[in-house]
């Protein structure tokens, strides 16, 4: 797996400079490889809706970080990529508690990137009583299928050279096999 184009902490710093809300929820990253990202979001009561949950747009809000941090982990600190489409679908109601959300990419491209988030309440809260036990694997409470958009200025992904294009598919169109 090649390296994270930038760090963890990196990541973090950029995104609270650029969106002051984001400092606000108190995410911390748990991962940061290249092309996968976990982010927390800490309990706290201003996240708590009536019937003792956690509010949507805040696990919608990091469903997106965690993306964001998923395409800077790719492509570096480009701080222009943006959303260009976001899918949540809430399975279930999470207890109160901190939340984790899992991202990784699906598809990166020159100008678009599709990743999936799963957003999953933190293990230690269904801790066994037995320490030497392994907590089961927790259910999503969401899952998001997001885009983000990359300046045409964004590095990607190596592209082959100009010269390693198949004969007769050139970029002008012309098939290189034909008698002319």
């Amino acid at each position: 797996m090649p390296a994270a184009k930038m760090t963890g902490d990196a990541f973090a710093a950029l995104a609270t400079r650029g969106v002051p809300y984001v400092g606000q929820l108190g995410c911390t990253v748990e991962r940061f490889e290249h092309g996968r990202v976990d982010v927390r979001l800490p309990c706290r009561d201003l996240l708590l809706r009536p019937g003792g949950t956690i509010c949507g747009p805040a696990m919608m809000a990091l469903a997106d970080i965690t993306l964001y941090g998923v395409v800077l982990s790719m492509v570096g600190p480009v701080e222009l990529a943006v959303t260009a489409d976001f899918n949540i679908h809430f399975l279930r109601k999470p207890r109160p508690g901190d939340l984790i959300a899992r991202g990784r990419c699906l598809k990166l491209g020159r100008s678009l990137v599709v990743g999936e988030v799963s957003i999953v309440p933190d293990r230690r809260a269904d801790a066994p009583a037995d320490p030497a036990a392994t907590p089961p694997e927790p259910r999503p409470v969401a899952h998001v299928i997001a885009t983000y958009a990359l300046p045409p200025s964004a590095p990607t992904y190596d592209a082959p050279p100009s010269d390693a294009l198949r004969p007769g598919h050139g970029t002008d169109g012309a098939s290189g096999d034909r008698a002319t």
